[in-house]
């Protein structure tokens, strides 16, 4: 056990996103239900609406979903946007979905998988401010051609999508853009989040360790594999999406396979079809983690979730473990 650290709890990305703490609930499929965003924002952290997991597995129309999680807390939530060039259809409804936001008074926004400039000339000229899902230089390069304001650095130990590198050469690749950098993945327990700090970041994303909260809906059966597993059971396949996602080494997972096979990565590879076989495993994933979550290990044992698990000992409520975090921590 490491001794209470001495961190500055405000930081450039508190000051934007105008929260308490630098604490992210990450966006998470199918996982952010509107009570555990809200209770992460409430915390004095932010919680960021998943616009898939709220509509089409929570069943709320967007507007009144946003609506529903102002009835559960009045601080600042997130909104989450992956831009990627698909379809017509997706980008559309995109769209429609960040002008609803920006309506219900929504100003902190998180970009991921594409060009966030149209993100940004929506949102700046409202006050509010656009992050972005980055995992190495020369993306980060790519999203501050777009007008961010800060980067999400993810991991080799995120869940869900992650990255190639850890937490200390990210912060040292990515510190002189002189942008907010916030550390997504490995924060399981209040050591790693002061750790985080000290190295330089502004702020944190949890996405695991809140999947282990009381307010997230999802089945008990992903918790309790949360609870029994440890970073060796953390695996990375490119089968679910094209790209490489950090999930428990199950049964499931082994009878399925960490590779893609040949032709899948060709395709993913060739320029022209490369966002169709993207569109065809993130669909299909989309059905798998809803099944999961509703049925849990009586469908299959596929369960997202990132090295962070070994700081995770306990389900607990969303406040409570921002307040554990914070209070390791005295104030620089």
């Amino acid at each position: 056990m490491l001794d209470q650290k001495t961190v500055n709890l405000e930081t450039d990305f508190t000051r934007h996103a105008k929260i308490a703490y630098p604490i992210i609930c990450g966006a998470m499929y199918p996982c952010s239900n509107p009570e555990l965003v809200a209770a992460a924002s409430e915390a004095g952290g932010i919680g960021i609406i998943q616009p898939i997991s709220l509509v089409y597995v929570h069943g709320w129309d967007f507007r009144e979903g946003i609506r529903h999680i102002r009835t559960l807390t009045s601080k600042p939530v997130g909104f989450n946007l992956l831009v990627e060039k698909s379809s017509k259809r997706y980008e559309d409804r995109m769209k429609a979905w960040l002008d609803i936001a920006l309506e219900e008074g929504v100003r902190f926004f998180i970009t991921a998988l594409g060009n966030p400039r149209w993100v940004v000339d929506r949102v700046k000229p409202l006050g509010g401010v656009v992050y972005h899902d980055v995992v190495d230089r020369k993306w980060a390069e790519k999203a501050l051609e777009g007008g961010i304001d800060g980067l999400i650095c993810v991991n080799n130990r995120a869940g869900g999508h992650l990255g190639a590198e850890s937490p200390e050469r990210l912060v040292e690749t990515l510190r002189d853009f002189g942008k907010p950098l916030i550390c997504a993945g490995g924060i399981g327990n209040e050591q790693d989040f002061a750790r985080s700090l000290e190295m330089g970041y502004a702020g944190v994303q949890m996405g695991t360790r809140f999947i282990a909260a009381t307010e997230c809906k999802t089945h008990q059966d992903y918790k309790d594999a949360i609870l029994k597993a440890t970073s060796a059971d953390i695996v990375a396949t490119d089968k679910i999406s094209g790209v490489p996602v950090s999930v428990i080494n199950t049964p499931f997972i082994a009878r399925m396979g960490l590779r893609a096979g040949p032709v899948a990565r060709w395709l993913l590879k060739n320029s022209r079809t490369k966002h169709w076989m993207r569109m065809f495993y993130t669909l299909k994933s989309i059905w798998q983690l809803k099944r999961s979550l509703q049925r849990g290990s009586a469908y299959k044992d596929f369960w997202q979730a990132g090295k962070s698990v070994d700081g995770i000992d306990k389900i607990e409520p969303a406040g409570a473990i921002i307040a554990r975090f914070v209070g390791f921590t005295k104030k620089g």
